[in-house]
């Protein structure tokens, strides 16, 4: 795969990706690494970055920007593709420069990268199951805190497709809006009146809720915690007249089963906050 043409399909919130570089590296860097002074400040040295596992490799602008930030003169040579899947010991990229720069953002780099990998690892592995099914799977706002966008890129890197990426650009109606408003038609009518978002979507419990959500004329409705018998007479009650997403109780062992039903989306907060970082290792070689 081109990375070129990898990187212009999955765009890059560069904003955010310089935001979270930068406070990781406060975090583990602080005002300076006491231990790195120890090497002499002229010694260089080779080294390689290995996966001890299967994996699907997301996170390569975070582990470059780390390493740009600590010093640009660190060379990184990358054996692999943005979303190609390693095996165990499978080398992944060498490094080339200054020795104390390349321990300063050892860290900081692999856990980017093996954050990023387990999550786009988890997401594959979903992805895979609902192959030749007509279910898409999204992730959720479940993510870890100050790595939204990050891990949202990597679930499209394993296959994923994202959901609203935060509270700001879409209208998620769930059951304590509704009870606050007093109904879904009036959450609807008054989402609609705000005019902040083209794109209005209502959560619902039980077959009579999702009738007043079709009959409100929402873009999509979450179906919440729906056993697979409910959903099927979800999806002929609602005819196509919006999109269905069903979430809630979703494993490995139930999901094709789910996507059988014929839901459009499945949803997983699982994918991105209950992730297994990737096993990573770098080592000096010279």
């Amino acid at each position: 795969m081109n990375s070129a043409w990898f990187f212009m399909k999955f765009p890059i919130n560069n904003e955010a990706l310089e935001k979270e570089v930068r406070h990781a590296l406060e975090e583990d860097v602080g005002s300076g690494d006491i231990t790195a002074g120890l090497i002499p400040e002229d010694k260089r040295c080779k080294a390689k970055l290995i996966s001890r596992e299967h994996a699907v490799i997301a996170g390569r602008p975070w582990f470059d920007k780390v390493f740009e930030r600590v010093d640009p003169r660190v060379q990184i040579q990358w054996h692999l593709d943005e979303g190609d899947a390693v095996s165990a010991g499978a080398l992944l990229c060498s490094l080339n420069g200054p020795a104390r720069s390349i321990l300063t953002a050892e860290r900081t780099a692999l856990n980017f990268l093996q954050t990023l990998s387990g999550t786009a690892t988890s997401v594959n592995e979903y992805v895979e199951l609902l192959k030749g099914t007509r279910t898409q799977l999204l992730d959720t706002r479940k993510t870890l805190p100050g790595l939204r966008h990050a891990q949202k890129y990597a679930v499209r890197v394993g296959g994923g497709v994202n959901h609203r990426i935060g509270l700001y650009d879409t209208v998620l109606i769930k059951e304590n809006h509704i009870a606050s408003a007093g109904s879904i038609q009036a959450a609807v009518d008054q989402a609609r009146a705000q005019g902040k978002s083209d794109f209005i979507e209502v959560e619902v419990e039980d077959l009579q809720q999702l009738e007043e959500a079709l009959t409100a004329k929402v873009d999509r409705v979450l179906l919440d915690n729906m056993g697979v018998a409910m959903l099927r007479k979800a999806v002929e009650q609602t005819r196509g007249r919006a999109d269905l997403e069903a979430s809630g109780n979703i494993d490995q062992d139930n999901i094709r089963d789910i996507a059988a039903t014929g839901v459009d989306f499945v949803s997983l907060g699982t994918i991105t906050k209950n992730l297994r970082a990737i096993d990573l290792s770098l080592r000096i070689v010279e």
